[in-house]
């Protein structure tokens, strides 16, 4: 599976520079998971052409953060043969309402 396509690509460009934007007005534009765990990532700028800017729970709502991860790290990753996926379903959404619901999970 193609992790990032040309019309997230797209959709990168078009919200352009988020650093001095607040979360509630950031879109996340796709969510990549680990099929065989709980890690996800929600990607809402990007750095580079290897490099995303994103909010990670990798497991623990407590210790989510905002952060960059690295796209080829993600596609070198395989758990008994299974990489990390796009989520095909997930609408594009405020980046303020998917923390506040992760870290409800801790609450």
């Amino acid at each position: 599976m193609k992790l990032i396509t040309k019309e997230i690509l797209k959709a990168f460009e078009k919200q352009g520079d988020t650093s001095k934007k607040m979360a509630d007005q950031i879109t996340v534009i796709c969510k990549l998971f680990n099929p065989m765990g709980a890690a996800t990532w929600y990607l809402y700028d990007k750095e580079d052409d290897d490099r995303y800017w994103c909010f990670a729970n990798l497991g623990d709502p407590s210790f989510a953060e905002l952060g960059l991860v690295s796209l080829s790290e993600l596609q070198s990753i395989k758990i008994a043969g299974v990489g990390i996926e796009r989520d095909l379903y997930f609408e594009p959404q405020n980046l303020q309402n998917i923390i506040d619901t992760v870290y409800e999970e801790i609450t």
